[in-house]
């Protein structure tokens, strides 16, 4: 049997990193075996492109690169990675996957979603995920979470325009496939957002038995 494929979204201060473990300890205490992964990355040859992705250094970078690389990773991942894993019945639980692109480089640089599409098709196929978790909250306070953590890469040092792009790129998702979204108000303290996310699951893991 195919496992399930879990990505979590959202932009800066989210919280994914904490969230990514509870939901991590919620599937395995269930009996799952989980893959965690993350975009870009996952792989050897995508965490070289994650570097070059998130290098400040790399301003010059074009928005057509960054796209075609993004793709690049994702088109490793999944060969190397997330394919195998599925197909093993393993659960994979991914930081980030094509949604971002969608809000990082469709509404926050401007690319036209249609572009991002066809390089969607090519790459993945059928395969999309079976449930997405979207982290809000105010793109204010997140950045100022962010702020607080370290120091800004490539995509962090964009002004607040950028980020109200992604947020609401992220939205319009949500809105267009809400069989596939579950939002979550990343905005309340971390165990209201995990209450919300426990919600979500309990109700996915019951359905997936």
């Amino acid at each position: 049997m195919r496992g399930r494929f879990i990505t979590l979204e959202g932009g800066e201060g989210a919280g994914k990193s904490s969230n990514l473990e509870h939901i991590q300890r919620r599937l395995s205490a269930a009996g799952k075996q989980v893959v965690r992964t993350r975009e870009p990355g996952g792989t050897a040859l995508g965490e070289t492109l994650r570097g070059l992705l998130l290098d400040r250094s790399q301003s010059v970078m074009s928005d057509d690169t960054e796209l075609l690389l993004m793709f690049a990773a994702r088109a490793q991942h999944l060969a190397e990675l997330i394919r195998p894993a599925l197909a093993r019945g393993d659960w994979v639980l991914c930081d980030r996957f094509t949604d971002a692109t969608y809000a990082y480089q469709g509404g926050g640089r401007g690319i036209d979603g249609g572009r991002i599409r066809l390089l969607e098709q090519w790459v993945q196929q059928d395969l999309r995920p079976d449930l997405t978790l979207l982290l809000d909250l105010p793109v204010e306070q997140g950045l100022q979470r962010a702020g607080e953590r370290s120091d800004p890469d490539r995509f962090e040092q964009e002004q607040a325009g950028f980020f109200l792009r992604v947020r609401a790129a992220y939205r319009e998702r949500a809105r267009q496939e809400p069989e596939r979204f579950r939002i979550i108000d990343a905005s309340q303290p971390l165990p209201a957002v995990q209450a919300q996310i426990d919600h979500v699951l309990d109700a996915y893991l019951a359905g997936a038995n």
